[in-house]
């Protein structure tokens, strides 16, 4: 298809789609001529990727092509590379170290990696954007008297593994080349599902318990 077709079936304005191939967040199109370029069903997928991290995801150009160039590094196994493409993906606030409320959050993330039987987790550790944004949320808890018991913290892991079993499940339908896109793009997408989700779920129990 030509560039007008491309925007057309994508809904993204041409002008965009020319400013994506030139940030490298779009691979150029296969040349016919010196002024025009060809553009596949690759493109309209990719393109609905950058829609979804930097419209939805509200993720900075240059952090979008971090992700994308993991999602694309051949070198890496499916595993690594699902992995590497979330990591670049924009996370909490970075705990603070040298911190009593941090050390307590710490050996409190550790306990529940343990106790859900997450090795890869505890093997991580720091060096996983989700484990250090979840130590500086429990740390937050902590500094300011909020309640953070383990065993609260483990309902919320189990629902999480549940989750992430169906989150994969989801990926597993797509084809093998658009799986790494695709669980990038519905780990963005769905995280505001979640969170509305939640809010929705707690309005109607308080509801239930409370409205007089």
């Amino acid at each position: 298809m030509r560039l007008a077709e491309l925007s057309e079936r994508s809904g993204v304005p041409t002008a965009t789609i020319k400013y994506y191939l030139r940030e490298r967040l779009l691979p150029p199109g296969e040349r016919i001529t010196a002024t025009k370029a060809e553009y596949g069903e690759e493109h309209l997928r990719r393109l609905r990727l950058v829609r979804s991290l930097i419209q939805v995801g509200r993720m900075p150009v240059a952090t979008a092509r971090e992700v994308l160039a993991a999602a694309d590094d051949e070198s890496l196994g499916q595993n690594a590379r699902m992995g590497a493409a979330v990591w670049a993906l924009p996370h909490g606030p970075e705990p603070e170290e040298d911190d009593a409320h941090t050390a307590r959050a710490r050996e409190q993330v550790d306990t529940v990696l343990r106790r859900m039987d997450w090795p890869h987790g505890q093997e991580l550790g720091d060096n996983a954007p989700a484990y250090r944004t979840l130590v500086a949320a429990i740390a937050s808890l902590d500094r300011l008297g909020y309640p953070h018991e383990t065993e609260h913290l483990l309902v919320h892991a189990r629902l999480a593994g549940e989750l992430a079993v169906a989150d994969l499940d989801l990926v597993e339908t797509y084809d093998t080349p658009e799986q790494i896109e695709a669980v990038v793009a519905l780990t963005v997408l769905y995280e505001p599902v979640l969170l509305s989700l939640r809010r929705l779920a707690q309005t109607e129990e308080s509801t239930r318990r409370f409205k007089k």
